[in-house]
């Protein structure tokens, strides 16, 4: 290669031997968001202001403007969840505090899941129960105290084949935890021993997650907060299935799969980009309005434009298809949701 051309002229780039310097990264990272910028610029235009016709545009050629909306979905869905996140973290919501009259002379007040007296100091869990101790029923006591010492619903390997799937998992798994909670096993080989149950690995596995349920009940914010950061992989993976419907519902405009997957993909994008615009607006006011008007109003009036912009069919035909759309994708969405649930939870 000839170093007196200015620029290669295999690749294109541009011919120097100097050192890389601070000057030069950083006049690169610059360049590059520029290059970008208008085919963001152009994406979240057309995405904002006209529905379904990014989407018209991109599958009909014109795709060098757009960014691609897999791609572009996944960003703008992370960002939304990490700003919530942030925002969440710096400055969380109000905790509502409850004041408490135990008896007639001592009047507490409480903060979260601590108890204070009205000078501010911090009432242990001794001292709260015997301010409260001339308000507790004796007979509730005394069922509190059975139920503690409550014995294990045991259940034998030779009985849980006799149940369903479902209703044989669930048992094992109020089996184990109940076993854990009240002789503090770690070892699962060691508590199917003494449970006389199979040592298998799903057995293992099970017992090993016994204290799943434990940790959601004593920060279910930190695992809302887990479950959060995994919907837009949920969206994405749950897309393939929602576009079967539209790909049967719109047979007869000789669209591939992927592009109505595409379509989704864009209603996607404009829902968490909507909502990441509201983000800022809804913490200076202090309530959720806006983002409760982009769910409720806007979004729903923003598919059935896209629906008609994209695949230009009628009003009434349009409307149909929106209400019979919006029918699949709650049911096939709460079946999904619960399933993810589930294997979120699993892997906790």
């Amino acid at each position: 290669m000839d170093l007196s051309d200015v620029y290669c002229p295999y690749c294109s780039q541009l011919n120097s031997t100097k050192q890389l310097s601070f000057k030069d990264f950083f006049g690169e990272f610059i360049n590059s968001i520029v290059s970008y910028d208008s085919r963001l610029r152009y994406t979240v235009k057309d995405l904002l202001f006209r529905p379904g016709t990014i989407t018209y545009n991109y599958v009909t050629g014109r795709r060098l403007r757009y960014a691609n909306p897999f791609r572009f979905f996944l960003s703008v869905s992370i960002i939304y969840f990490i700003l919530n996140g942030l925002i969440s973290t710096f400055i969380p919501s109000e905790t509502p505090v409850n004041f408490n009259k135990s008896n007639d002379s001592v009047v507490t007040y409480s903060y979260g899941e601590d108890t204070y007296d009205l000078e501010g100091q911090k009432i242990t869990e001794d001292a709260n129960k015997a301010i409260s101790a001339d308000s507790i029923d004796p007979a509730s006591v005394a069922v509190e105290n059975d139920t503690t010492e409550k014995e294990l619903d045991y259940i034998s390997e030779k009985d849980l084949d006799t149940l369903s799937a479902g209703e044989r998992i669930t048992r094992r798994i109020i089996l184990y935890n109940d076993f854990y909670k009240k002789h503090e096993v770690n070892d699962a080989s060691t508590a199917l021993k003494s449970l006389n149950h199979e040592n298998t690995w799903f057995n293992r596995w099970l017992y090993q997650k016994t204290d799943v349920i434990d940790r959601i009940k004593n920060n279910p914010i930190k695992f809302a907060n887990y479950l959060a950061a995994k919907i837009p992989f949920f969206l994405f993976f749950f897309t393939p299935f929602f576009a079967l419907f539209f790909w049967l519902l719109y047979s007869r405009k000789r669209y591939s799969y992927i592009e109505h997957m595409i379509f989704i993909f864009h209603i996607f994008s404009f829902l968490f980009l909507a909502m990441l615009l509201c983000l800022l607006p809804d913490l200076l006011i202090g309530e959720d309005v806006l983002m409760g008007i982009t769910l409720m109003l806007i979004g729903p009036f923003y598919f059935y434009k896209a629906l008609r912009n994209f695949y230009k069919q009628g009003r009434f035909v349009t409307l149909i298809k929106f209400v019979f759309l919006n029918i699949i994708f709650w049911c096939s969405a709460s079946i999904a949701a619960i399933l993810f649930f589930a294997i979120t939870a699993a892997v906790y």
